[in-house]
Formats: C-alpha cells, structure tokens, sequence
C-alpha cells in the first residue's frame, strides 16, 4: 500500500464548508470511483486550526493516477466543487505526500 498524505490550509471561516463538502459530497463520489480514504483530521493544537488532514490509501500509483484522474475529471465533482466556491475558494493552499509503510508499521 501507498498512502497519499493530503493537507488543505482553508481560508478564514471556510472551514465548515470544506467540511460539509466532503461529509455530503466528495465522499460519495469517492466511493463509487473506489478511492479509500485512510482518515480525516482537523488540527486541535499545532501550527493552524485552519488545517484539514488526511489519508487516502493506493495499492499503487497507478492505481492512484488512474482513480484520482477519474475524480478531478467526475462531472458531479465538478459540479458540486464549483457550487461549494461560488462565494469564494474554500482552500488557500492543499499539500501532498505519499507515504510508504516501513516493514515493520502497523498499517502496511
């Protein structure tokens, strides 16, 4: 397994709407394009509250290429993206990472 660390920096007050977008949204989407999502975070105490963390888990890139291809081009993503910004964008900056599970992790 691979897993895609993703970190959204959300512009001041948006964070209810990222939230709602994925809660009522992007998560459906994600489940009929087969992506598996790891876990979702929001940051309590460290650098920014304003963050939003998660994990999405690949049996490989190629997989992640091909299924995530498939969601940015989804026209029901699309869609719902451009309605969730129409007052502005949600996100300020987005980061990523992918992670490979050392042997002897607990998650491989």
């Amino acid at each position: 397994m691979i897993y895609e660390l993703r970190i959204y920096r959300t512009n001041p007050g948006k964070m209810p709407a990222l939230l709602a977008r994925f809660q009522n949204h992007t998560l459906k989407i994600w489940e009929r394009l087969g992506i598996r999502q790891a876990g979702f975070w929001t940051t309590v105490v460290g650098e920014s509250s304003s963050d939003l963390t998660y994990m999405i888990a690949w049996q490989s890139m190629a997989e992640r290429e091909q299924k995530w291809g498939a969601f940015m081009t989804d026209p029901e993503w699309q869609k719902v993206r451009a309605e969730s910004e129409k007052d502005g964008a949600i996100n300020a900056n987005v980061s990523n990472q992918f992670l490979l599970p050392t042997s002897f992790s607990s998650v491989q």
